[in-house]
């Protein structure tokens, strides 16, 4: 089993917990995901199995695409509903879809976010969440990221629906806390699906419960590691660079049986059948160096 197994994550699980759940279910520990989804979200979750796990940094810079309930009316400590101790917030006067949408223009674009306190990202070595759980004032540092496209789909009674297309790094609950604090009115996030990871939507897909129900048979619906990263040109070696590039050797133009037309900093190299050989970045004087090597 090498390849890409796109799950449907349920709410209430980590992402940790469906790794666990997964490697269990198909009774292999090699098996890692490529981006976390907080427990109340739900939707794409890509898991890499086998060789594919060298692929994973990769997989993981890719855009990603949200659907976000964000609630106005009160701010929490985690940014999200997990949070929210009370009753529900009352819907705050004076906002409308037009007043929201205005809002939003803040966050579109590139700009610096500050993640939240309760995040997995490292303050002196520690993660956030530690720290703010034992109620140590912590603020991680502010990560630079791309909101490609943001739009209001609607707002009724305090509840703003918004879809969101970011770079890798983005906090949707910071984009639900900074909003509610560009109103004036607090916000939250209260609910969350990840709708898109790059080309794979969630028409991909695989249920959780689908998955363990059908156990190792759930194998069937892992994603072939050579269809993988197709954003990446692909270049076609000759026999020799095959076992040159399969022992991280650079490969030369006079290794390529077709050489590419386009210019990109990786390629992917495969063998004549379209087999994956490595992922290899470009270096000077046109050599290519194999930097992740799947064979």
């Amino acid at each position: 089993m090498h390849g890409l197994l796109i799950i449907d994550k349920p709410a209430g699980p980590t992402s940790h917990d469906v790794v666990a759940r997964t490697r269990r279910a198909l009774g292999t520990s090699r098996i890692g995901h490529t981006g976390t989804l907080d427990p109340l979200a739900t939707g794409v979750l890509p898991l890499v199995v086998g060789s594919a796990t060298r692929l994973a940094s990769l997989l993981s810079g890719v855009d990603k695409e949200y659907v976000a309930g964000i609630r106005l009316g009160c701010a929490t400590d985690t940014y999200d509903a997990a949070g929210c101790a009370g009753p529900r917030p009352e819907p705050p006067t004076g906002i409308d879809a037009a007043t929201l949408d205005g809002a939003l223009n803040q966050f579109r674009g590139a700009f610096d976010q500050m993640p939240p306190p309760f995040s997995a990202k490292k303050v002196g070595g520690v993660p956030a969440y530690k720290l703010a759980r034992r109620r140590t004032p912590v603020q991680p540092a502010a990560v630079s990221i791309t909101v490609r496209a943001l739009a209001l789909e609607d707002y009724d009674q305090g509840l703003a629906r918004v879809r969101v297309t970011a770079s890798a790094g983005f906090y949707v609950r910071s984009l639900a806390h900074d909003l509610g604090q560009r109103l004036g009115c607090g916000a939250y996030l209260e609910t969350l699906r990840r709708v898109r990871v790059g080309s794979y939507g969630e028409t991909s897909a695989i249920p959780l419960a689908d998955v363990e129900r059908e156990g190792v048979g759930a194998g069937r619906w892992i994603l072939p590691i050579d269809q993988l990263l197709p954003e990446i040109p692909a270049l076609i070696l000759n026999e020799r660079a095959v076992k040159r590039a399969a022992h991280g050797n650079e490969i030369t133009v006079e290794d390529l049986t077709a050489p590419g037309a386009s210019i990109s900093a990786k390629y992917r190299l495969v063998d004549s059948t379209g087999r994956l050989i490595a992922i290899a970045e470009t270096r000077p004087g046109g050599l290519l160096h194999p930097v992740t090597v799947l064979v």
